[in-house]
């Protein structure tokens, strides 16, 4: 009996860390990089057009996520692992199909409906998606869980493209999402009596109650992640679209033609996400957030530098330590949000997390990015960007020493 449930746990997370990091890897490349390269080199968009359809495609995706999200909050839904199980095989096979028919898009037109329906799949997979992680991660795993997420989706993105385009990015996707399709649409019709035993595991302690959900009610933790997560979503895609229009820093890491090079880089992305995942089992948010800020400016400071001296040569520390910020935060982002809920709630709280802390702030800025690149200099661009993020810096640096809100506390008991 003991194994049987040993092995059903096991077999959770592997599904868990399956469809996210397959899921993150196609939101990665196909739909921030590669539709930007669609828009452009396909169907001729300017710069100002495909910024404004991707900030759409941003707020659409946020307006189902949170909709979706207070559904299935209403309906209890978070509970049901087999619902959430037909929904994800729903998401994936409206992903796959809509991926196929990419190529067809002649116009805008086309392209904004098309956006509409990769909004709606976005949208109730975030909730969705997220929420499996009351049925299948142990609370104590959270953490290592995330970090296997973010090792995998970095690992594949960063080795495996070379080509940044429509094109490559949608051949990937095509391949996992029609594999994705095939194994969930499996689980979905089958009545094993594992699937019973990851249904019910929602009720067992280890599950039920996240980590930051057991410090008791607050009205201001999540609001306060939420805004800490969108600085950290603006910064990171601020800053990185404008260096994927520079080929000095492209050509000579994320999209080198050099292998080793890439693989390099994500070599330091598996070990900044190992390290996360140590990291968040132990230290509070604050800290953790603290250091990724820290990171990032760190980076910018360095690019910055860069740019005013006039270099002809990219320095590779540069897209390693951005590298390393990039895996601190997102094993946060894989954990935080089920960690601060409970069964009743995962669903809307994944959704509010995710959708304004990831999707508006990095199509936000993505647009915000495509615009400043035909009127900003470089590194004017960069030098905003390193503001941004020595502001946020500062500001964690500060809760971190001092918290307003526990000191009112102490001073209501006293």
């Amino acid at each position: 009996m003991y194994e049987s449930s040993h092995r059903s746990k096991l077999f959770g997370i592997f599904l868990y860390v399956g469809m996210m990091a397959a899921g993150y890897y196609y939101n990665l490349t196909f739909v921030q990089l590669g539709l930007v390269d669609f828009g452009t080199n396909v169907l001729g968009l300017t710069a100002q057009e495909i910024s404004r359809d991707m900030a759409l495609l941003a707020m659409a995706t946020c307006f189902i996520a949170i909709a979706f999200g207070l559904w299935m909050q209403k309906k209890g839904w978070g509970k049901n692992f087999r619902l959430k199980l037909r929904l994800s095989f729903g998401v994936i096979l409206g992903q796959t199909l809509l991926t196929f028919i990419g190529p067809a898009l002649v116009t805008e037109t086309d392209f904004r409906v098309w956006l509409a329906g990769i909004s709606m799949t976005l949208g109730i997979g975030v909730p969705v998606m997220f929420s499996m992680a009351v049925n299948l991660v142990p609370v104590k795993w959270r953490g290592g869980v995330a970090a296997l997420i973010t090792v995998f989706a970095y690992f594949f993105a960063e080795t495996l493209s070379s080509r940044w385009t429509f094109d490559a990015f949608r051949c990937q996707s095509l391949v996992l999402l029609m594999g994705g399709t095939i194994g969930v649409g499996i689980l979905v019709i089958a009545h094993h009596p594992m699937l019973d035993t990851l249904a019910n595991q929602h009720f067992q302690p280890e599950f039920m109650l996240g980590r930051f959900a057991r410090l008791g009610p607050s009205k201001w933790r999540i609001p306060s992640l939420i805004l800490v997560m969108f600085g950290v979503y603006f910064v990171d895609s601020l800053g990185f679209l404008r260096f994927l229009k520079t080929p000095l820093y492209m050509d000579s890491a994320w999209q080198s033609p050099d292998f080793n090079t890439r693989a390099f880089i994500a070599v330091i992305h598996v070990i900044g996400a190992l390290v996360a995942g140590v990291l968040y089992s132990v230290l509070p948010a604050r800290s953790l957030f603290l250091w990724v800020f820290g990171v990032f400016a760190l980076t910018h400071l360095q690019y910055n530098f860069h740019i005013e001296i006039g270099s002809v040569n990219a320095v590779l520390s540069m897209p390693m330590l951005y590298a390393l910020a990039v895996s601190l935060y997102t094993v946060i982002n894989f954990a935080v949000w089920a960690d601060l809920s409970t069964p009743d709630t995962i669903g809307l709280n994944s959704a509010l997390g995710v959708a304004f802390s990831g999707w508006t702030a990095t199509f936000l800025s993505t647009s915000l990015a495509i615009h400043w690149s035909e009127d900003l200099p470089l590194d004017l661009h960069i030098r905003i960007v390193n503001s941004l993020a020595m502001l946020f810096f500062l500001a964690m640096l500060a809760l971190v020493f001092f918290d307003p809100i526990r000191s009112s506390k102490r001073k209501v008991s006293q």
